[in-house]
C-alpha cells in the first residue's frame, strides 16, 4: 500500500506535474488551498504534506501558508511538512522550519532530491507514529518505561524515585537478567557513585 501524500499548492500546473512525477510512489492527495488542505488532513491523514507558503486569497504572501503549517501541526504533531519556497524566500522558509516544518525546498523543485526528501519524511513519520502507538499502550502503572502494577514493583518504583535524587551510593541486587542495569539507568546514577551490580 502506497503512502499518502498531500500536495498544497495553488499552482495547477505544479500540482498535475508533481502528482505525474510522485504517483508511481505515492498516493498523491491534492489541495489548491488551506481551507481543502485542512479537510485533506482531517480526513485522510497523510503523514507527509508538501507545502506552497503562498496560498490564496494572498498568493504574495506566506501568511496563508504559515497558517496552514500551524492548523496541519495542530491537528497532527506527527505530520511531516515540507515547504516549498520561491527563489529569495530562504528567510521565510527558515521562519517556517522555526514553526516545525520539517524542511524546505525551493522552486522550481528537483524531483529527485524531492524524491529523497519524501522518502526520509516516510520513514522518520513511521518510526515517530510507531513509537506513539507503542507508547500510547503502555499502561498507566509503567516508571519510566517499565511495566509494573504488582505492590512488590510499585514499591521498587518508589524507592528509585526517592534515590533518584541524592548522590548516596547505591547497591542494587537482583538475579541475572532482572533488569539492574535498567533501574541504575532509571536511579540516573552519576560517575561518582558507587554502584555494584551482584548476581546471586
Amino acid at each position: 500500500m502506497k503512502p499518502k501524500l498531500l500536495i498544497a499548492e495553488d499552482d495547477e500546473e505544479i500540482r498535475t506535474q508533481m502528482k505525474w512525477a510522485l504517483g508511481p510512489e505515492y498516493d498523491v492527495l491534492l489541495a489548491a488551498d488551506r481551507s481543502e488542505a485542512v479537510r485533506q488532513l482531517r480526513a485522510e491523514h497523510p503523514p507527509v504534506v508538501l507545502l506552497d507558503l503562498g496560498l490564496p486569497p494572498h498568493p504574495a504572501s506566506p501568511e496563508e501558508g504559515l497558517a496552514a503549517l500551524a492548523d496541519f501541526l495542530s491537528l497532527d504533531r506527527l505530520t511531516k511538512v515540507v515547504v516549498l519556497t520561491g527563489q529569495g524566500e530562504k528567510e521565510v522558509a527558515l521562519r517556517a522550519v522555526g514553526s516545525g516544518a520539517y524542511d524546505f525546498l525551493t522552486k522550481p523543485v528537483d524531483i529527485e532530491e524531492l524524491k529523497l526528501v519524501l522518502k526520509r519524511c516516510i520513514h522518520i513519520a513511521h518510526l515517530e507514529r510507531e513509537h506513539r502507538a507503542m507508547q500510547q499502550r503502555i499502561p498507566g502503572d509503567s516508571f519510566e518505561g517499565m511495566l509494573g502494577s504488582s505492590p512488590p514493583m510499585q514499591r521498587v518504583f518508589e524507592v528509585i524515585r526517592k534515590v533518584a535524587t541524592t548522590d548516596a551510593p547505591v547497591l542494587i541486587l537482583g538475579e541475572s537478567g532482572t533488569g539492574k542495569e535498567a533501574r541504575a539507568r532509571m536511579v540516573r546514577l552519576s560517575p561518582s557513585t558507587a554502584a555494584r551490580f551482584q548476581n546471586h
